[in-house]
């Protein structure tokens, strides 16, 4: 038998947790195939199998935090199952049931379906063995999407499933942490949302008993001041991550915050001509991106913004190119990957950077060390319709900008007359050790006037 132990797949990470298997008990793989979803401090990352045979036991449990060396799986190799290494996977076959069409899937983003179990033959691969982590990654029907604990799958309970079980991993995480069976929420609709388990567990809490069919354990009585139980989120992987490096960010570097607010109707004339330019064809083109541009061509005057602290050495690090990270709401937590070089990108190049950028992060998929040597962040918090705020600094930078919402307003015009501009906030905080107030309003001010008239970056 072979065990594979959790590797540490980003830099000293000590611990990580099972998000979902890939494979059950039983099933076939070949080398470099995708075993498991683990989620780090960081990201959630694929883990591809370094050994080709038959599962034997899954070793861990969704939803199980545990340390880097902890074997997870085991494996029986050919050799020791006495198959061959091109054998035909002994056990079924898995297909989305035919009621979900491969657009119904795709559409329905990253949810995990129940399967069908039907019986096929599978062709032989070609084995291709690489380095685990890295070269192609192979997709097989001898791997299926298994919900639950390590046990061997009931394949006949598992063909009477219906599509109604659809559900983000979020979504199966908080059924499983409030004992709820999945099969028995109801939904409006294909996939089970947070509000219909939400509904569903304070149902159950109000009526102090399991409603008819569900294979969980009764509720406790809900307290007497609320209808419905308390909910309790345990904090772990990225959440965990973004809590620390937010209070050791607070608590070490010296924040200042400094605002500024300006007409940026010239910029959004911008960005409506850009978005007819053959040059953008099939790029989102948005006021983010002249943000950046402009953050990139005021760190020329202001170095200072683009560089660390090293406390060891006290010294100040100036950076050699921006690496400009960009802050991203995900369902798992706050996420900075970085567009590395930024500032030597031209605008199609950086544009093509936020769309890779801002969808890997949406999906879940960044990896660590696209999370690692950022110089400076921006945040985008008008996207939900927020005016301004007082962005805390990403660990080791020395500067964050946060853009506020873009809406129309009434502006007051060089010839004193009001009419109607498009307005928005910048907010800019900085690490005191290394920018003085002069050099960040330096900095904010070069941004503002880029913002105000795009040609200006002409001089830059």
């Amino acid at each position: 038998m072979s065990e594979f132990k959790l590797p540490d797949v980003g830099e000293g990470l000590t611990e990580a947790e099972i998000v979902s298997w890939k494979v059950a008990v039983g099933d076939v793989i070949r080398v470099n195939d995708i075993i498991v979803d683990i989620e780090t401090a960081k990201s959630i990352v694929e883990l591809p199998s370094p050994y080709e045979g038959t599962i034997e036991a899954l070793l861990v449990g969704e939803g199980e935090t545990v340390d880097v060396g902890t074997p997870i799986i085991r494996i029986a190799t050919p050799e020791e199952s006495g198959a061959e290494s091109s054998a035909a996977p002994t056990s079924p076959a898995v297909r989305m049931p035919s009621a979900m069409t491969a657009a119904d899937f795709a559409s329905a983003g990253d949810l995990v379906p129940e399967p069908v179990v039907v019986e096929t033959s599978a062709k032989p691969e070609e084995r291709q063995s690489v380095l685990v982590g890295y070269g192609p990654r192979t997709t097989s029907t001898k791997r299926r999407a298994r919900k639950g604990a390590v046990a061997s799958v009931d394949t006949e309970r598992v063909a009477q499933r219906s599509v109604h079980s659809l559900a983000k991993p979020p979504v199966r995480k908080l059924a499983k942490d409030l004992g709820v069976d999945l099969d028995s929420v109801p939904a409006a609709g294909e996939i089970i949302t947070r509000a219909d388990v939400e509904a569903y567990a304070g149902q159950r809490s109000a009526n102090g008993s399991t409603p008819s069919g569900a294979d969980v354990e009764p509720a406790a009585p809900a307290p007497r001041h609320s209808s419905q139980d308390d909910v309790r989120v345990p904090i772990k992987g990225v959440r965990k991550m973004t809590a620390e490096a937010m209070v050791s960010s607070a608590f070490t570097a010296p924040h200042v915050t400094e605002w500024v607010t300006l007409d940026v109707t010239r910029t959004m004339d911008l960005v409506a001509q850009l978005k007819v330019d053959p040059r953008f064809s099939g790029l989102r083109v948005s006021p983010l991106l002249i943000v950046a541009r402009a953050v990139c061509l005021a760190m020329r005057s202001t170095p200072e913004l683009n560089s660390t602290w090293d406390e060891t050495a006290q010294e100040i690090v100036l950076k050699g190119s921006v690496n400009l990270g960009i802050a991203a709401a995900t369902p798992r937590g706050l996420v900075v990957p970085n567009i590395v070089g930024a500032d030597s990108m031209a605008m199609p190049e950086l544009a093509g950077a936020f769309a890779d950028l801002i969808g890997t992060a949406r999906e879940g998929k960044t990896q660590p060390a696209q999370m690692t040597g950022g110089s400076f962040t921006i945040t985008n918090i008008g996207v939900f319709g927020i005016d301004a705020g007082t962005p805390i600094l990403n660990p080791g930078e020395a500067g964050i900008l946060a853009v506020g919402a873009i809406n129309r307003r009434p502006w007051v015009g060089d010839d004193d007359q009001i009419v109607a501009r498009w307005v928005t906030t910048l907010a800019l905080s900085f690490d005191h050790r290394v920018v003085d107030g002069e050099q960040g309003s330096r900095f904010l001010a070069d941004v503002a006037a880029i913002l105000r008239d795009p040609a200006l970056a002409l001089t830059y």
